[in-house]
């Protein structure tokens, strides 16, 4: 982490949802930031409602002028507002509403204090990278905060395929598909699959069979500077989903490309953020937090 401070001054407000609670929320964010004399904005592909010192922009016109963008809602909510406007390099704070919230983590009940902390430069800056996977030959790439996914679209159906790293093959593997997880994607979908919790920090990419036709199949850890290929070898279907949010088709003896983005995403958290106290809260590792004498 690192703590550059940055100025906000125009502030976008995105939410996918349009549940009661969200307005509610959104219109004390509102009230928050219309008291610190920011510009409060919310891009019309948002869910938010109109309220009198909120400005309905288009996207562009956001990803222009924002400083800062508020997600309001889950993790889902964040990875939304991650491909529509992270990918720019606008900072997201998360004010979580849904579950877990690993990458929202300011609750309701702290909003105002918490805000006011953070619109004041009392706050944590976060780089996370996202990865970008296209098929060769192609132009298009597609970008993804989590994980992209290798699966067969059906359950219990194997799919056959050789991993490559750097280009040097590494295995041949029969399995349900292939989680390529960033240290972000640790705590979501890996994590399902009995994946490692790996520590934001840490410049890795994990890449871990599902279900895999072997008792010798490990999860394996890489750098993130490192090429991943993937090389599809079964002729039933195939596809890619880059963080459950699109399903790409790959025809037989398709290569699969993977690498860390160009890009990377900013989140802003609280000054007393801690990745491990998220996880003692969320995941349970804890009865308690031991005091300096014990």
């Amino acid at each position: 982490m690192v703590t550059k401070k940055l100025k906000f001054k125009k502030v976008a407000i995105y939410s996918s949802s349009k549940d009661k609670k969200i307005s509610s929320i959104a219109n004390q964010v509102v009230e928050v930031l219309d008291n610190l004399d920011v510009t409060c904005l919310a891009p019309v592909s948002s869910k938010i409602s109109s309220f009198s010192k909120l400005k309905h922009m288009s996207d562009k016109t956001i990803i222009r002028d924002s400083d800062l963008i508020i997600a309001i809602g889950g993790d889902g909510t964040l990875l939304s507002s991650a491909r529509k406007f992270g990918i720019y390099g606008i900072p997201i704070l998360g004010i979580n509403l849904g579950n877990l919230g690993f990458l929202t983590d300011v609750a309701p009940s702290e909003l105002t204090y918490s805000l006011n902390e953070i619109l004041n430069g009392n706050y944590v800056r976060d780089e996370r990278i996202f990865l970008e996977a296209r098929l060769e030959g192609e132009k298009e790439s597609y970008k993804a905060l989590n994980e992209v996914v290798l699966h067969s679209g059906s359950i219990a159906q194997l799919i056959e395929y050789d991993l490559f790293i750097d280009e040097e093959f590494v295995y041949r593997q029969k399995a349900d598909g292939l989680i390529v997880s960033t240290a972000t994607g640790s705590t979501a979908y890996s994590l399902s699959g009995n994946g490692p919790i790996v520590s934001p920090e840490v410049k890795a990419i994990t890449l871990l069979p599902m279900f895999p036709h072997s008792l010798n199949a490990r999860t394996l850890i890489t750098g993130d500077e490192k090429l991943v290929r993937l090389r599809v070898r079964n002729k039933g279907k195939a596809f890619l989903s880059m963080d459950s949010h699109l399903n790409l088709k790959v025809t037989p003896r398709d290569d699969v490309l993977i690498k860390k983005a160009d890009t990377e995403l900013t989140l802003i958290h609280p000054i007393d953020h801690s990745f491990f106290s998220s996880c003692r809260n969320k995941l349970g590792w804890s009865l308690g937090v031991p005091s300096k004498n014990t």
